[in-house]
């Protein structure tokens, strides 16, 4: 019978042999990269403990199709099997623009406080890029999940809520705008900023990784972004001061940077832009806040071949939700032709926050396998000379073959 992961008293997760995780499938495409993903994950966990570890999966419901079938986008069945298994892995859920619900995805960070979304982004040798050389992009972004834009809060524009909020902003600040205007809140905590870059900083220490830069544009919003600077230099300082030194310091050092020392820097957010392009092997580990990390995270998995090829997850104390970074893509529904990548390199995510690290090499060799024999899905198929295309399942199996 299969056991439940539980968390010691230091706050650590004990991870048993035999989890239960519970699987959200998603809209969309989603079902098709999970059929696709499960023989994968299973393989690799097999081959790397002979049998001495296994997983119990748990599918649960939640997401557009969940709404339109049951009338709740979040059921409290799934709220319940989350919060008793601590650990899940989910596909792409549907989020519309400018109208309905929010979305589900923030819903799930907001509800069990995973505050980190990390994205580890690095190249696959083979993959398709449209940049010169994508094997320099090595880097990790540790993006703020629960303030920022992705507080939620606003009012529409000719609401009472947004009138009395733009009388309050001329009382305090003796701007004006007009009454035909949506107003939007962006909260950055101290607190807030201080437990992600603690996070970003302990992930240093741990990989071993040469810097951390923080990401704002403290240049124009002095005091949420700047904010975001500040506090984030102070974490280093207070916590982590035996470890790390400024990029201010290492210059005073005539640019050498002391054995051991993890390089605390920063960088305002649009000249970051022209550095993951320009100069990519300065970085290793980028901190920043929510709409920041959105834009750059997507930026450098195209640099490395796209979001088919991009794993994400979303990290709290305690919690954690591993998920495809990709749309639902729903013209694609059923069809058995979307790559699977993106889920299968966030469950090697998944695996090695787990402590698996021999399953979640077993999945990466696999898929480094079948892309360097050019057997892939469309998406790959039709940007390299002699590849074989096949569908969704038969790259999961490729990639079993590969392991």
């Amino acid at each position: 019978m299969a056991s439940t992961i539980t968390m010691a008293e230091n706050g650590k997760l004990i991870i048993p042999d035999d989890p239960i995780i519970p699987i959200i499938p998603g809209d969309g495409v989603g079902p098709d990269i999970w059929k696709a993903s499960q023989p994968v994950f299973d393989a690799a966990v097999a081959k790397a403990y002979g049998g001495t570890k296994k997983i119990e999966w748990l599918p649960i419901d939640a997401g557009e199709t969940c709404w339109k079938n049951t009338g709740e986008f979040v059921p409290e069945a799934s709220m319940e099997a989350i919060t008793k298994y601590r650990v899940a892995l989910k596909g792409p859920l549907s989020t519309p623009v400018g109208k309905g619900f929010r979305s589900v995805n923030v819903l799930l960070r907001r509800l069990f406080d995973l505050y980190a979304c990390i994205r580890p982004v690095s190249h696959v040798p083979g993959v398709p890029s449209p940049v010169k050389d994508p094997d320099a992009v090595n880097m990790v972004i540790f993006r703020e999940n629960t303030e920022d834009l992705y507080a939620g809060i606003e009012w529409d524009a000719g609401t009472p809520e947004a009138a009395k909020v733009i009388a309050l902003i001329k009382e305090l600040t003796g701007r004006e705008l007009g009454p035909d205007t949506s107003i939007g809140i962006k909260p950055i905590s101290e607190k807030g900023t201080k437990r992600l870059v603690r996070m970003a900083i302990q992930y240093a220490i741990d990989h071993k990784l040469p810097s951390v830069t923080l990401v704002h544009k403290g240049n124009i919003m002095k005091f949420t972004e700047g904010g975001f600077r500040r506090w984030g230099y102070e974490c280093a300082a207070e916590e982590f001061g035996d470890v790390t030194i400024t990029e201010e310091e290492v210059g005073k050092l005539g640019g050498k940077v002391p054995d051991g020392k993890i390089v605390i820097k920063d960088r305002i957010t649009d000249s970051m832009f022209q550095q993951i392009l320009l100069r990519p092997r300065e970085y290793s580990v980028l901190a920043m806040p929510n709409l920041n990390g959105d834009y750059m995270s997507d930026a450098l998995a195209a640099q490395v071949g796209g979001l088919g090829m991009a794993p994400g997850s979303n990290v709290g104390d305690g919690y954690a939700i591993f998920e495809a970074t990709h749309g639902t893509a729903p013209k694609y529904t059923n069809l058995d032709k979307i790559n699977p990548g993106s889920l299968l390199l966030s469950g090697a995510l998944m695996f090695e926050y787990m402590g698996w690290n021999e399953a979640a090499n077993l999945v990466r060799k696999g898929i480094a396998g079948a892309v360097a024999a050019k057997t892939v899905t469309y998406d790959l198929a039709r940007q390299m000379d002699g590849a074989t295309e096949v569908a969704c399942s038969a790259f999961g199996r490729a990639i079993c073959e590969h392991m």
